[in-house]
């Protein structure tokens, strides 16, 4: 048959080569490609770069960065040396080839195939092993930097009397180093065994002698660095139970030694030392004896003395010795327990009182007065609000507020603070009238104002709706004049590109306003090299070409707080929740910040995840960490991003911390000194939710201090259910001014209550001092309740089933709105608790919550009221008008109520003088002083229609429809001032 494929017989077909032009044509396109790959990873590190210098912090990223090469360089190239190495000394070690049986008839061809490119394999193989080791070494940067900058924390173990530094900085290195050498032991183990058995050195199934004297040497000294890393595994295992996790009955996570561990593991661990160091001698020894005899009689002896000492023996000695008396046996290891978890957490100080629970008081004007004093009560829950804040000052739809707004302390119009329910109108892209590429990220760049309410009056307009200290767009009212747009945010995910030739829109109000950033924060756009980077790391091609960049663009990008403080501080633990304060003209965000460690001897773990959830973690805030196990926290830092321009400032918090010491040695500059934080910004630091939340879940088991009670869980507490959500979830802990017993006047606390572990009644109540400018600042105040009463969860239940409540809900539904329940606070008060709760209607014609009830429970008594006075008049059983002022944090005034003639004289006197001023607002269009006025004449037209009875002059009665007949014309000439 004829050879098709052009045999001798057939036409030769010439394949030319390319000519010279295709050639360069091709090699360019490879050139270009090549390039191109590297411009696309160099873009990332270019303009992370970029980023870390534009917030002033590249000392951080540089030194990060050197870091990670370094360990990735020093430990890539060990491990591809040891491999190389070793696969070179079994290469060298070879025996003479001869091809004398069937198994080394077929290694040949293998031998053969390698032979030209033994040094390519060989380089192949180490670089592959070097990368992957460099870049596993490179992610313990942070061991690193903790080991060679740790300080001591001056205080010592109970078990082995060494510095707690040397857990948390030293072993967390030490067992890294030790985790590298096995791998390159066992690599080069199975490297060095390949290379014998492919050139002759190990034999199978061929007759004679398994392996060469050279490959039993070198194997065995291969075998004795193992066994000296697995001697040196079990010496640091005797410092491993000092902050081994185990199962417990006294507690979930326990963390330290128990009787077994001191008793049986520990010698154990020592003596499984010695015997691996011996075991590593003799195969040490090989190398003059030629024999594995006696290293696979000692490797035998070891790994069952492993399986006997420390398997069965600690079996035994948990079985016969601490079983049948463990309360007993473990009491000295559960007090070092506590004792550390108590230190670790910063618990120790906490002071635990006992508390009856109920008052032997049975007067009720007094008690009415002294709850007057007692706190300042919350009516507006800022976990409730945000969608009367949304409608009633949304203004437009491209703005929206936090679903959980925020509490903080500023100060009226009488120079006096009060609680305040404070939230940002920040941008929403979703609500743009029109989406695309301009709109998204020229045009729409920044938020608008902070509103905020007080928290505990309401507004009348509409009745029950907040009471707003600042509105409107701009914003006016109670707050000092400050910057109002909001270019930083925790809503503010996109990336926005400012300051050049496309003009922003800055609010809509009487016209559109435009405006151009001024600040310096972000990146420059002006040079085509960056245009370029940014182009290829947000993979949006327009900013390389697009006309609206020009010069002085600028670039702004991880815009929420939380991620500019964890790029510069990427060594701390963020807080779930920052939140806003006006401070020294600007809006600074306020994040705290924790510094951690896992390697606290004796201290149990929590995982920071579970710990800080609760019923609003699962739609509106953030948990802290999800999977981040700890078992030391502290909040060390107080960060601060500016809304406007994004500056980052760290404050040192916690002087004494040595975790923080440590970071400021690795990060020096970095962090500012505590005494640098301005006096107006330390009036509105407070004591953390998130560190709060973990210490009251410690404090469920270690409230106990003595050993026994603590085996025994009797007096075990738990954080109860929510009981005003829906949502499944732990009752989240209340910012609230208050006064606990034995305090003169109320503070700034933070708040929680605690029930019996299992049962539904009130087991304990934690406040801590949250003003940071108090001096008794993270004071931890404990009160057990030593008689039964009731829980939140039993209050929240009795009120659902009481008549007037079930009155009101079935009144509710000819109006197709719904109830909607507030913050349940829980009060201590004159040996009992009191209970307030705000009752919210949504729905009908408003689709957003308003305040027409407040619920209070005190003792046994609960009831169902039109307004927190006559709520707490009615628990206490006292007559009269509602005595809660309006205008000032209650518990101020704790003077009785005027009655009769003179309290109705004086209340139509306030009418007329605050009908005045809203005369005077409307001719100026002042809408802020207006509103005001015309709370204030509602509040005094209420007090004298309640204090009318009690006069019995027909010149009285006569006057009061007359004051308000002037207040609906004055609310109709508001309304036709508004139309």
């Amino acid at each position: 048959m004829p050879d098709r494929g052009g045999g001798p017989t057939g036409p030769r077909i010439r394949v030319g080569r390319p000519s010279r032009r295709v050639r360069t044509l091709l090699m360019t396109l490879g050139v270009l490609a090549v390039l191109a790959m590297a411009f696309v990873m160099f873009a990332g590190f270019w303009t992370d770069w970029l980023w870390y210098r534009s917030v002033a912090y590249s000392s951080v990223f540089t030194t990060t960065l050197w870091t990670k090469i370094g360990l990735f360089l020093v430990f890539g190239l060990l491990m591809a040396l040891a491999i190389g190495v070793n696969i070179w000394l079994a290469h060298r070690l070879r025996p003479p080839l001869s091809a004398m049986s069937m198994e080394q008839q077929s290694l040949d061809r293998y031998r053969m195939s390698v032979a030209p490119y033994k040094k390519w394999v060989l380089l192949a193989i180490t670089a592959l092993v070097g990368l992957i080791a460099g870049a596993s070494a490179s992610g313990q940067w942070r061991t690193w930097l903790m080991y060679i900058n740790g300080v001591p924390f001056g205080q010592k173990d109970p078990q082995f009397k060494l510095d707690v530094s040397f857990y948390a900085f030293d072993l967390p290195w030490y067992r890294f180093l030790l985790g590298f050498g096995f791998a390159a032991a066992v690599l080069s183990l199975i490297a060095a065994a390949l290379t014998h058995y492919l050139y002759g050195g190990l034999r199978i199934t061929s007759p004679g002698a398994r392996a060469t004297g050279a490959a039993t040497g070198h194997l065995s000294v291969l075998l004795g660095i193992f066994v000296s890393l697995k001697a040196v595994a079990y010496w640091l295992d005797r410092y491993g139970l000092a902050v081994k996790s185990s199962d417990f009955k006294a507690t979930d996570n326990w963390t330290g030694l128990r009787y077994v561990d001191a008793n049986a593991y520990l010698p154990a661990k020592t003596i499984l030392f010695c015997i691996a160091a011996i075991c590593a001698v003799l195969f040490f020894a090989t190398l003059w004896r030629r024999t594995w005899q006696l290293p696979v009689i000692g490797f035998g002896l070891m790994v069952l003395s492993a399986i006997l000492i420390g398997g069965l023996y600690p079996a035994i000695v948990q079985k016969f010795q601490v079983q049948p008396n463990e309360q007993a046996k473990e009491a000295p290891f559960i007090r070092k327990n506590i004792d550390a978890t108590r230190d670790a957490y910063d618990i120790d100080d906490a002071q635990v009182d006992d508390y009856s629970g109920k008052s032997t008081t049975t007067d009720g004007a007094k008690l009415r007065a002294d709850a007057d004093a007692a706190a300042s009560y919350r009516v507006m829950d800022p976990n409730v609000v945000s969608p009367a804040f949304q409608q009633l000052q949304q203004k437009r739809n491209y703005y929206q507020f936090p679903k959980t707004l925020d509490v903080d302390r500023y100060k009226g119009e009488d120079s006096k603070e009060q609680d305040t329910v404070i939230g940002l109108r920040e941008l929403n892209l979703e609500g743009l009238p029109k989406r695309n590429w301009i709109n998204d990220h020229f045009t729409y760049t920044h938020g608008y104002g902070a509103i905020a309410a007080r928290g505990t009056t309401t507004g009348t307009n509409p009745a029950g709706s907040p009471d707003f200290t600042e509105s409107g767009l701009p914003t006016t009212g109670e707050l000092p004049k400050y910057e109002q747009r909001i270019y930083y945010g925790e809503k503010t995910e996109q990336y926005s590109i400012v300051g050049g030739p496309q003009k922003e829109l800055d609010y809509e109000e009487d016209g559109e306003k435009t405006t151009s950033y001024k600040g310096n924060s972000g990146v420059s756009l002006s040079n085509a090299f960056n245009r370029a980077a940014y182009a290829v790391s947000f993979s949006e091609p327009q900013i390389l070409y697009s006309g609206a960049i020009g010069d002085g663009s600028r670039i702004l990008y991880n815009r929420t707080p939380k991620e500019r403080v964890e790029a510069v501080a990427p060594w701390l633990t963020i807080d779930g929740d920052a939140y806003p304060a006006v401070v020294g003209g600007r809006i600074q965000w306020v994040v705290d910040a924790y510094t951690t460690t896992n390697g606290y001897p004796y201290a149990s773990r929590t995982t920071l995840g579970d710990t800080t959830a609760d019923s609003l973690t699962t739609n509106q805030r953030a948990v802290v960490a999800q999977q981040n196990q700890v078992n030391y926290i502290r909040n060390s830092v107080k960060a601060t991003v500016d809304a406007y321009d994004g500056k980052v400032k760290l404050y040192e918090w916690d002087t004494e911390d040595p975790v923080l010491k440590t970071w400021r040695k690795a990060f020096p500059g970095t962090v500012k000194a505590k005494d640098d934080i301005p006096q107006e910004l330390m009036d509105h630091l407070r004591y953390p939710q998130d560190l709060f939340k973990v210490q009251r879940e410690l404090l469920t088991r270690y409230h106990v201090q003595d050993p026994a009670q603590f085996y025994s869980g009797s007096d075990a507490w738990q954080v109860p259910d929510d009981p005003t959500n829906k949502e499944p979830g732990a009752v989240p802990p209340y910012y609230l001014s208050m006064r606990m017993p034995g305090q003169d006047e109320q503070k700034f606390s933070l708040t929680t209550t605690f029930t019996p572990k299992g049962r539904p009644d009130l087991g304990a109540f934690m406040a801590v001092d949250a003003d940071a400018a108090s001096d008794d600042y993270g004071t931890i105040r404990l009160l057990r309740v030593t008689t039964t009463v009731k829980g939140p969860g039993q209050v929240q239940s009795e009120l659902n089933g009481n008549d007037d409540v079930a009155e009101f809900v079935r009144n509710l539904k000819g109006t197709d709105s719904d109830i909607e329940y507030g913050n349940l606070l829980t009060v201590p008060l004159d040996g009992g608790f009191l209970y307030i709760e705000p009752v919210y209607t949504r729905g009908g014609t408003q689709n957003y919550p308003l305040l027409r009830k407040v619920a209070a429970s005190y003792g046994s008594k609960i009831v169902f009221e039109n307004s927190l006075g006559e709520a707490l008049n009615a628990v206490f059983g006292v007559e009269g008008s509602d005595t809660t002022p309006e205008t000032e944090p209650p518990g101020d005034t704790t003077e009785p109520p005027a009655t009769g003639e003179a309290a109705l004289k004086r209340a139509i006197a306030d009418a007329q003088k605050a009908y005045t001023e809203g005369e005077a607002a409307l001719k100026k269009n002042d809408w802020a002083a207006y509103g005001k006025a015309q709370t204030e004449l509602q509040k005094a037209l209420e007090r004298a229609a309640a204090a009318q009875p009690k006069a019995g002059s027909e010149a009285d009665t006569a006057d009061t429809p007359d004051k308000a007949d002037a207040a609906d014309e004055a609310d109709e000439k508001g309304e036709d001032q508004g139309s």
